[in-house]
């Protein structure tokens, strides 16, 4: 193999995951290191990650953020390589030979399970897989069961609410956003009545936004239900609310639609906002008819304990949305109980907890699915320091650098490429009289961005 002289006072870096994190530390490092370059790979062939595939396509606030990783993406420093996936194109071991440090960056996109009797029915499903469909993932299927009119959905932070929002609202409340047409059909042919959202805490507690949380009611021809016999404050509860500005405009919040009279509650579609409740089981044979919950109560410690009171609900589908996990990483080593790799402040380390050299990682994979956007970038800055600190000792760079890998990478999606993806999507946004539409098929995206005769694997 042919190789070069390493020069560490020319830092070439690879990054594995083109979502935030890796974005953010891609910059973080260009920015202290004003001789470094970064490759970036992505498995699929667009970037965003997260961004992109996993946030509510009637958020076009938080979506904005892709402007601000565009302007990123545009640093000549940077080379994009989209539709390249680490593990089986390009292995860790090769980038490693290749790359004076990589930082994988490649976030959580698998449900957490549910170790509960009946979670395997058909109708069972994951929220980050139903998000995966109705965000236009070119992995996702084409087609959602959309057959249920009582839904059950478990969880009590934001993908909880979005997917509870997407199910109940109307697809035309979506005709604007970039939502696939193929989504807009299926959603508009959806029977649904009846979401029935579920959080085992009390409402101190719930992870909710309260911002996304009034968005709950914030939607045409779809009530909110409240039981008010669920919003009794106990002493932890006050002691949440008195503390905490957040907890005390949910609990606010919850305690208005708690008040509504019931004659004003005519809507088509309605949400059914529980507390206090864990799910036990899903009753049914061939699927899914039904839920059970149990009544919980918090201890004098606000841990939620159960009472025994148990509940039956007629649910024909169930949505669990209690928080995403991470895939391994060939060539990584993983902690499969806590879902991440281990590390040691982003210096990944092995199984006997020594510190592999050159090899690091920064967002979801490394610290769980906790966190929004400032998080994100902190948890960069701290792992790219350590890349940079660990640059200046010739030991931890190798002796000699593998040839640039990026020659024998067939298929891959360069800046270029995605510019061109990019610029389909808001034509066929443009055709329907919105900013874009995004497109969903691998082989469509690839048809844009590849030359003619390009090989596609």
């Amino acid at each position: 193999m042919t190789r070069t002289r390493m020069n560490v006072a020319e830092p070439r870096v690879a990054i594995v995951g083109a979502g935030p994190a890796g974005i953010y530390a891609a910059d973080i490092l260009l920015g202290l290191s004003p001789t470094a370059t970064v490759d970036l790979f992505e498995k699929l062939p667009a970037p965003y990650g997260l961004v992109r595939y996993g946030v509510a396509p009637d958020h076009p606030r938080i979506r904005k953020i892709t402007d601000a990783l565009h302007e990123v993406l545009t640093n000549p420093r940077i080379r994009l390589r989209c539709n390249v996936e680490v593990g089986a194109d390009i292995g860790i071991a090769e980038l490693r030979a290749a790359y004076d440090g990589v930082i994988v960056a490649t976030g959580a996109d698998l449900d957490v399970p549910l170790d509960i009797p009946g979670i395997d029915l058909p109708g069972s499903f994951g929220a980050a897989d139903f998000v995966a469909w109705y965000d236009g993932h070119p992995d996702a299927p084409r087609s959602w069961p959309l057959t249920a009119e009582s839904v059950a959905v478990l969880g009590a932070g934001n993908v909880a609410l979005d997917v509870t929002r997407i199910l109940a609202k109307h697809a035309a409340a979506l005709a604007h956003t970039d939502t696939p047409d193929i989504v807009l059909e299926q959603l508009a042919a959806s029977p649904v009545r009846d979401v029935h959202l579920f959080a085992r805490r009390g409402p101190a507690d719930v992870r909710f936004s309260a911002l996304e949380l009034r968005e709950l009611a914030d939607q045409h021809d779809v009530d909110v239900i409240v039981d008010p016999d669920e919003l009794v404050l106990d002493a932890h509860a006050e002691r949440m609310i008195e503390q905490f500005s957040q907890r005390r405009i949910i609990v606010r919040t919850l305690t208005e639609w708690a008040s509504r009279t019931p004659s004003t509650k005519t809507a088509s579609r309605r949400i059914h906002l529980h507390l206090r409740q864990r799910p036990v089981r899903l009753l049914g044979t061939a699927a899914v008819t039904a839920i059970e919950m149990e009544r919980t109560a918090s201890d004098e410690l606000g841990r939620m304990v159960g009472t025994g009171e148990m509940l039956r609900y007629d649910v024909a589908a169930v949505y669990r949305a209690i928080g995403y996990r991470s895939t391994p990483v060939p060539g990584m080593p993983f902690d499969a109980e806590r879902g991440v790799v281990p590390h040691v402040e982003g210096r990944v380390t092995d199984a006997d907890g020594a510190r592999i050299p050159r090899l690091y990682a920064t967002g979801w994979i490394k610290r769980g699915p906790v966190g929004l956007i400032g998080s994100t970038k902190s948890d960069a800055a701290q792992t790219v320091r350590h890349v940079l600190d660990d640059l200046g000792d010739l030991a931890e760079g190798p002796a000699q650098r593998a040839a640039d890998p990026l020659d024998a990478l067939a298929g891959a999606v360069d800046f270029a490429g995605w510019l061109r993806i990019d610029d389909a999507e808001r034509r066929a946004g443009a055709e329907r009289g919105r900013e874009r539409t995004k497109l969903v098929a691998r082989d469509e995206m690839l048809g844009h961005a590849l030359p003619i005769g390009e090989v596609v694997r």
